[in-house]
């Protein structure tokens, strides 16, 4: 059930019964030159579609704009950074909440977004509410460990092709990350904004740009590249992700909820 479709009666309705609301988070940013800009965004949508027609819950109009800055600088990357996402998605659940509905559920596609609806579900607890928040690239990792993956690596390919195949681009999976190190030698790269010393990692806040000119990381994990990417692992993956958080939403609907 889609919040957008329904008129104010149908939603009256709903909250009689209900008080929970899945609201899907994702991004618009740089995923490499094989990937659309808005992977964080299509993957998620993918999954809220899959629970449409499994679920009884409602489901918010997606939010497609993320926190990314520190890809800013790749055409097309827009952020409206970790401020500008509290105070959107909080003028989003104050009204929700307004309404009725008291257990938030948010499917989100991108890891920046994390500190600011975070942030948000802390002041929904307050107010006696819970937010729950299933960031999707962990979960499929956590249900299936040949699902895990980074940013623009095979695990968000194979999403993307679950959703819609002709935005991959064949012709550069077979690019690599294209990491340089830009602090020099004794500094050499580790994993997006770190870097390693003697065995330790310390991160350095910068544009991913200056890291790699290609700008998909998968940090290592050897088996990620987007190159072994496949429709049918792509689909096997988003049904995984989408069966779990239907049958987590029918046991956190029922969760008490915190006192004001």
């Amino acid at each position: 059930m889609y919040l957008e479709r329904c008129n104010y009666l149908e939603v009256e309705a709903y909250l009689k019964e209900h008080d929970t609301i899945i609201i899907p988070i994702g991004s618009i940013e740089n995923h490499g030159k094989h990937m659309p800009l808005g992977t964080d965004t299509f993957i998620p949508n993918k999954i809220c579609s899959l629970i449409n027609e499994q679920s009884w819950c409602m489901i918010a109009p997606t939010i497609n704009y993320g926190a990314t800055d520190d890809l800013v600088g790749f055409a097309g990357t827009i952020s409206i950074g970790v401020d500008g996402m509290i105070d959107l998605l909080t003028r989003i659940t104050d009204q929700l909440y307004a309404y009725g509905f008291r257990h938030f559920v948010v499917v989100n596609g991108h890891g920046g977004n994390t500190k600011s609806i975070d942030s948000v579900g802390q002041k929904l607890s307050r107010k006696g509410a819970y937010m729950a928040i299933c960031n999707w690239w962990l979960m499929a990792g956590q249900i299936n460990p040949e699902w895990r993956g980074g940013h623009g690596g095979k695990e968000e390919a194979n999403g993307v092709l679950a959703y819609d195949p002709t935005l991959i681009k064949k012709e550069y999976l077979d690019l690599d990350e294209c990491t340089r190190n830009d602090l020099g030698k004794e500094l050499p790269y580790g994993s997006w904004s770190s870097i390693n010393y003697k065995g330790v990692s310390v991160t350095v806040p910068r544009p991913i740009k200056s890291i790699t000119d290609n700008g998909y990381l998968i940090y290592g994990i050897q088996q990620d590249y987007p190159r072994d990417c496949s429709e049918e692992m792509g689909k096997a993956m988003v049904q995984g992700v989408a069966d779990y958080i239907s049958e987590f939403i029918d046991v956190f609907a029922k969760t008490k909820l915190p006192e004001e």
